[in-house]
């Protein structure tokens, strides 16, 4: 089992597993909009859609087998404003994908970016991932955006390869390896820790 010391900080942020209490905090950014447009197959959660939510995200909380999500809530203020998520695809090749998803309220000032780097940090140094993959929708800028400022590479752009409500979408993969990831002491733009 592969479990991150809790709470991870930075400087601005704590991350830490989800919990039942978070309900309010989740959704007021699941039930938005704006939020899940680029969510494949949901729209805008009900209270006891998030709190279904909630509940599946609380039992995230290590990485026990291949397939397992581990799913950490980023906390400023006291508010939960996002989650950050690592899916374990391979034990023998070593190898995660990305998520996250954020409240838009809090976005601009590189939160997301920070809660982000600290998952991945702990990923590729505690461990012991050897390459993380994280993809968008073809028409998903600001996290596209996200995923260069992390260091990752776009690796692919994968023309009309899924069904995204609908209709054929465009999916961005995007990619960094361990030997290309550095550290971080500090979230790119911000304060040291």
């Amino acid at each position: 089992m592969f479990q991150p010391t809790y709470p991870i900080s930075t400087a601005r942020l704590t991350l830490r597993p989800v919990t039942p209490d978070d309900l309010d905090d989740v959704y007021a950014f699941q039930s938005r909009p704006d939020v899940v447009r680029w969510m494949l197959g949901t729209g805008p959660r009900t209270r006891e859609q998030s709190r279904a939510s909630v509940l599946a995200m609380a039992s995230e909380d290590a990485l026990r087998e291949e397939g397992d999500c581990l799913t950490l809530a980023a906390v400023t203020g006291g508010t939960v404003i996002g989650t950050v998520e690592l899916v374990w695809r391979s034990r023998s090749e070593r190898t995660a994908e990305l998520g996250y998803v954020f409240h838009p309220g809090h976005g601009g000032r590189g939160l997301a970016t920070e809660a982000a780097t600290a998952l991945l940090d702990w990923g590729f140094t505690e461990l012991g991932l050897h390459r993380v993959v994280a993809r968008c929708h073809g028409r998903n800028a600001a996290s596209a955006r996200l995923m260069a400022r992390l260091g990752m590479r776009q690796e692919a752009h994968h023309v009309e390869s899924y069904l995204f409500n609908g209709e054929w979408a465009d999916q961005i993969v995007f990619a960094v390896l361990a030997r290309e990831w550095t550290p971080r002491t500090s979230p790119p733009g911000g304060q040291r820790r």
